[in-house]
């Protein structure tokens, strides 16, 4: 009830802000390169299916070899021949990826990895609604691939944006902080779930930088998202 006390208070300084900061921000491409391949050095197989918005497609970086992606394909390549497959478009709420899912065909995917919230925050999505959104989307991960592993990347803090101005950036963080709470307790009621979550402070204080845009995650940041991710695949599968 307050986040939305909150929004309607907030709401004439958010479209002023809003505006300026679509119009301000630079609107970065998604990067160049192969989403649907294999690999062919690792003793072991692993089908690893990406899906979701702008960060999972790797915006912020100019190929697929410094974004999500690659750096997930270049720390596994020594364990693993990897089936990998990229279904990522920028903009995309919970709603659109999960159309998108559904257009693909049902195969097996030893592991899923998901990145999407931050569109359904900047749309003002309640968490409540957002939540179920989720429940939705994972029913039909699983029903369609099957995995034995879902990997899924919290809302990062908003509120730590460089390219959000306050109170924008307050109101954003508020959002993203509770659909986080609603993500946890959703993960924890799924087996061989896990839950990634990041802060952008510890993130400034290793000197990682984001995107020029002040939006997206920088090629240090990927790296270190693929770190995470590649130890929680090696826990599972080694």
């Amino acid at each position: 009830m307050l986040l939305k006390l909150y929004t309607l208070a907030l709401l004439p300084s958010l479209i002023v802000q809003g505006y300026a900061v679509k119009k301000n921000t630079p609107r970065l491409p998604e990067p160049e390169g192969i989403r649907k391949g294999q690999t062919a050095t690792g003793k072991k197989s692993l089908s690893v299916l990406i899906v979701g918005d702008s960060a999972a497609a790797g915006v912020g970086v100019q190929t697929q070899e410094n974004a999500l992606l690659g750096c997930v394909l270049t720390q596994l390549q020594n364990d693993y021949t990897v089936q990998y497959q990229l279904e990522a478009r920028t903009g995309d709420t919970t709603v659109q990826v999960l159309q998108r899912v559904r257009q693909l065909d049902s195969f097996h995917a030893d592991v899923v990895i998901s990145s999407v919230g931050v569109n359904d925050v900047i749309k003002l999505t309640s968490p409540k609604k957002w939540v179920q959104q989720q429940k939705e989307f994972y029913e039909e991960i699983e029903a369609k691939f099957t995995p034995d592993q879902v990997l899924i990347t919290g809302v990062p803090p908003m509120n730590l944006f460089p390219a959000l101005p306050n109170p924008l950036a307050w109101l954003f963080g508020q959002y993203s902080a509770q659909m986080n709470m609603q993500l946890k307790k959703l993960v924890e009621t799924k087996k061989n779930y896990a839950l990634i979550q990041f802060n952008l402070e510890e993130f400034k204080a290793q000197q990682l930088e984001m995107a020029e845009d002040g939006f997206h995650p920088g090629k240090d940041i990927y790296w270190v998202w693929a770190k995470e991710l590649v130890k929680k695949i090696n826990s599972r599968f080694q």
